[in-house]
């Protein structure tokens, strides 16, 4: 039996340097499918999709809203040449019924220990129109390593730079932000993996840089502690979403090989001032994400928060126009309010105005949306403030011998000078 496992492309986000990481959801997927099933992967974001080859299942994986109506398109081309489609991912968990008219199956949640029973399925003739196993999340001991092997390895990487392997820790995510689904898509409870089977799956990845996917690591403090400690020894150069800010979990971060954080900067406090200054002391790099267009925001205060990004040295900065997404708690606000003007999914990016802000028109805010951009990047580059985070991490691998550089035309690691950035 063979599957053809696709990842459909989407609009990238305006203004923001392009470059393809690979994609995490399929190759966790892929991992929980039967090991004499043959799995053919495309990621549409770096290759073509190839319609005329056979396959038993079409399987679509979408993560994103914006990703989702071409997940629809690519279905109904294989469906028209008679080849069943399963879509499934946390993008497809969002737009469950609408794809129910695009599929022949629907998997809703995490298919460790559940995936092959659809294949006992589809072999007997029976698929089932829903596989419905949301909120109902499998023993966390059943998450093995990511099937990475699918990955065409050399098609991830910017400018000859290796990118970073993506992984996962935990699941679930306590807090429950306004404009996050996650409690909807993984829950309210934090399930943390067996840090030893974390620590046993990055030893098998033949990448030095790794980006820690978890929603936030700082939702158990002595878990965060034990596995920054599992990591010393690996030697790797990582990348995370928010850490806990105590001097311990710092300092231990650090040690880790935390090479720079994702950091929501929602005001100008002194408070934000403190937290990237005290990650920056500890070789840190600090990437913030700012959302532009809460209630509270009017044009001045776009003005005086990016002058405030400025003052304070941040590394990155990665702008997004609040977005309403399905199952989110500001998606009822708003639409209880009747300010919701567009339900159209590919212009969900984060990089387009699809409801009516509080203070300000929507032409305003996508004016503003840009300014952000322009202003921030007006002295310096994205490409080159990339390029110098990039020669931060191989100063940090060439102090402790782990630094290889990639030769992409042999395939193959090696010592070596890598060639970094440039406007």
């Amino acid at each position: 039996m063979k599957i053809k496992l696709i990842y459909p492309k989407w609009p990238k986000l305006d203004r923001q340097t392009e470059f393809n990481l690979p994609p995490h959801g399929p190759v966790c997927f892929a991992a929980t499918i039967p090991g004499d099933v043959e799995v053919v992967f495309t990621d549409e974001h770096v290759e073509p999709i190839d319609f005329d080859d056979p396959a038993d299942l079409v399987a679509i994986s979408c993560m994103l809203t914006c990703q989702i109506k071409r997940g629809w398109e690519v279905a109904d081309q294989f469906r028209a040449r008679g080849i069943p489609v399963i879509f499934g991912g946390i993008g497809t968990m969002l737009h469950a019924e609408e794809t129910m008219a695009h599929a022949d199956s629907v998997f809703l949640g995490e298919t460790e220990g559940r995936f092959a029973g659809v294949i006992e399925d589809l072999r007997r003739g029976r698929l089932q129109k829903l596989y419905d196993y949301q909120w109902n999340f499998p023993d966390i001991t059943l998450v093995g390593p990511a099937r990475r092997e699918i990955l065409n390895r050399e098609k991830y990487n910017y400018r000859g730079l290796q990118m970073v392997d993506l992984i996962h820790a935990s699941r679930g995510c306590r807090f429950n932000c306004f404009p996050c689904c996650t409690p909807y898509l993984g829950g309210r409870e934090f399930r943390p993996r067996p840090i030893d089977d974390v620590v046993a799956e990055i030893a098998t990845i033949n990448n030095n840089r790794l980006f820690f996917v978890d929603n936030s690591m700082s939702q158990n403090d002595q878990w965060e502690k034990d596995l920054f400690r599992a990591l010393i020894p690996l030697k790797k150069k990582w990348v995370s979403h928010p850490i806990k800010d105590t001097d311990e979990i710092l300092d231990l971060a650090a040690e880790a090989g935390c090479w720079y954080v994702y950091q929501a900067i929602f005001d100008t406090s002194d408070h934000i001032r403190r937290r990237v200054k005290r990650l920056q002391e500890r070789g840190i790099g600090v990437e913030g994400t700012i959302i532009l267009g809460t209630d509270d925001q009017d044009e001045d205060y776009i003005k005086r928060l990016v002058d405030f990004l400025l003052e304070i040295n941040l590394d990155l900065a990665e702008f997004t126009i609040l977005t309403p997404f399905p199952q989110t708690p500001i998606r009822e606000t708003l639409a209880q309010e009747g300010r919701i003007l567009s339900n159209d999914w590919y212009r969900y990016t984060g990089a387009d105005v699809v409801y009516q802000p509080a203070k300000m028109s929507p032409e305003k805010l996508q004016e503003m949306f840009y300014y952000a951009w322009d202003t921030f990047y007006g002295d310096c580059s994205q490409n080159l403030k990339m390029a110098k985070l990039f020669m931060k991490v191989i100063e940090k691998e060439r102090a402790d011998n782990t630094y290889r550089h990639h030769n992409l035309r042999r395939g193959r690691w090696s010592g070596g000078r890598e060639q970094v950035g440039g406007e």
